[in-house]
């Protein structure tokens, strides 16, 4: 059973209208850019973020933080960066 919270209509124009707790968890803002595709029988619609890859991984995710001096992390990139400087200081290197 759908819930009516989130059944919406296409209007004239083509547009549809995302929630407002959609919009809040998935960080979408006015403006944003939208992937929009299809797969087999469904349409796909996230967030797209072609500027913001991982300085370490090369993910796009929606999780990713642009740190000072405008470097781009991921969730798994700072993992991992700090699993190397962790490791780093235990060798007493840094």
């Amino acid at each position: 059973m759908l819930n009516q919270d989130y059944v919406r209509y296409i209007d004239n124009f083509g547009r549809i209208v995302l929630p407002t707790d959609i919009r809040k968890r998935l960080k979408i803002h006015p403006q944003d850019f939208m992937e929009i595709y299809r797969e087999e029988d469904q349409i796909v619609m996230k967030p797209y973020w072609q500027d913001k890859p991982c300085i370490v991984t090369g993910q796009v995710t929606c999780s990713n933080k642009v740190l000072s001096g405008g470097v781009v992390i991921s969730p798994e990139g700072a993992r991992l960066l700090l699993q190397d400087l962790l490791a780093l200081r235990l060798q007493k290197e840094i």
